[in-house]
């Protein structure tokens, strides 16, 4: 239950260390979906892994806010992991989840001891690519919001306020360890959003821009998926 008290659906693989993962996936999906499934499991094999549904998402309950309140669904997700013993708790976000991982990190009570941003926009309401134009269309047209409750996403109203861009926030997770992941070939959000997110980070975060790769976990292979938790595995060593 999240502290705005939403029900949030998840899952749990235990570890055998004390390091967990806590995974936020991309608008749309849910812990359920294979290629998510697959990130889970492969992160798996290194860690403990805490992986939720979003709120308006999957099982979880309440409605979609596209960014804004989910930084409570992390917000839990971190506790719980906590809760479960683990002593190191590194957050990695897809997507959405990537500014939502972003925002919690500066903005959230609880930080993380690393954070991983994968094919996450660094400003809200980006239209420069097909796919976002579409997403648009589901978020702000009647027949839209129909279409994203046969995803599956059982969306909110429109923002009163917006809430603040992971770009602008970004270098507020300073000295917390910090890796954006972006592969060239993304066709939601260009490769400058994590280049603008690497510069006002003012150079403090780790960027890793990926040859060949698309978007999100549909595109996260499996020797990505090793290296992000190498990278965190060593950073979370060498904070602690």
């Amino acid at each position: 239950m999240s502290h705005d008290g939403v029900r949030l659906h998840g899952v749990h693989h235990r570890g055998d260390g004390d390091l967990a993962f806590v995974v936020g996936h991309g608008f749309t999906n849910n812990v359920r979906k294979p290629y998510v499934a697959r990130v889970l499991a492969r992160l798996a094999r290194r860690a403990g892994v805490v992986a939720f549904d979003f709120r308006g998402h999957g099982r979880s309950g309440g409605r979609s806010t596209v960014g804004a309140d989910e930084v409570h669904d992390v917000e839990t997700a971190v506790l719980k992991a906590r809760e479960l013993g683990y002593s190191k708790v590194a957050t990695i976000g897809f997507s959405m989840g990537a500014s939502i991982v972003l925002r919690h990190a500066a903005l959230g009570a609880t930080r993380p001891d690393a954070v991983v941003s994968v094919s996450g926009p660094a400003r809200w309401w980006s239209r420069e690519t097909a796919p976002m134009r579409r997403v648009h269309w589901l978020l702000e047209q009647p027949h839209g919001k129909l279409a994203a409750r046969a995803m599956g996403v059982r969306l909110g109203g429109s923002w009163v306020q917006a809430p603040e861009s992971p770009l602008e926030v970004v270098a507020r997770i300073t000295p917390t360890p910090l890796l954006i992941v972006h592969g060239d070939l993304d066709h939601y959000f260009s490769v400058e959003h994590a280049r603008s997110l690497h510069r006002a980070s003012c150079g403090h975060a780790e960027l890793w821009i990926e040859p060949g790769m698309r978007h999100a976990e549909s595109a996260a292979t499996p020797d990505l998926v090793d290296r992000m938790a190498t990278w965190i595995a060593g950073n979370v060593e060498d904070e602690g």
